[in-house]
């Protein structure tokens, strides 16, 4: 039979192919956060670009006990993240840039959900917002480790994570939204991003939401998931 639908599937132009993990659809965030929350507990998440909270929520679902600090530089969220900590006690918010280093950083306001800071003005939609680090604020707030890190900065990850080097020594888990383009003067390609995180102890162990751009379909962006090197999976080095 098997045989028989090849033959005809074959003059239409289509063949019979066995389905495997190559050919399986990409992984969403959901997916990532549920698969790395049955491997590695997490006391606090650490939310930045945390918008209206929307990613916050989904982590709930896998995270449900942890506590969350989500920080958001644009004001025109305010009220979505008063009304998320209003609703979930386990969570608070600042609303700031995140950094190296405390004090007033330029934002770009043209897109509520892809705004980015920056340390010169823009020509266009320029805003001046508060920025701390996420060290000082881990201190102030007494919040406890292991954490998590999720990074949706748009280019200007490296300032933040110079800002949390004492964080990220208590850190099991980083999520970073890397490019495949360099779209500001801070960005780090994802090759780059996966080399500097290496410097710091952590290896890409998984990833989601892959985008291409509509330009020309080139690959343009992607969620990755990094844990620390000595982690057991990284031991394991067999496919099956």
């Amino acid at each position: 039979m098997k045989k028989f639908l090849s033959k005809i599937l074959a003059l239409l132009g289509y063949k019979i192919s066995k389905i495997g993990p190559e050919s399986l659809p990409a992984k969403s965030m959901n997916d990532a956060i549920e698969k790395i929350s049955r491997f590695h507990d997490v006391n606090t998440i650490i939310d930045i670009g945390a918008s209206s909270g929307i990613w916050s929520k989904l982590a709930m679902k896998h995270y449900p006990e942890a506590r969350y600090l989500l920080i958001e530089a644009q004001p025109v969220h305010e009220p979505a993240l008063i009304a998320f900590t209003t609703e979930r006690k386990n969570a608070q918010y600042i609303l700031s840039a995140a950094g190296e280093s405390h004090g007033q950083i330029y934002f770009d306001a043209s897109d509520s959900y892809s705004g980015q800071a920056a340390y010169t003005p823009y020509p266009n939609n320029n805003i001046t917002v508060p920025v701390v680090t996420v060290d000082g604020e881990i201190n102030r707030l007494k919040l406890n480790g292991p954490f998590l890190l999720k990074l949706d900065t748009h280019g200007f990850e490296v300032p933040i994570f110079k800002g949390a080097m004492q964080t990220l020594k208590d850190t099991a888990v980083i999520i970073v939204e890397c490019y495949n383009f360099r779209i500001s003067p801070e960005c780090l390609l994802f090759h780059e991003m996966c080399e500097y995180l290496d410097h710091l102890g952590f290896r890409c162990i998984d990833l989601a939401d892959p985008l291409w751009r509509p330009y020309d379909q080139a690959f343009w962006q992607m969620d990755l998931v990094f844990i620390r090197k000595d982690e057991s999976e990284f031991a394991y080095s067999n496919y099956q």
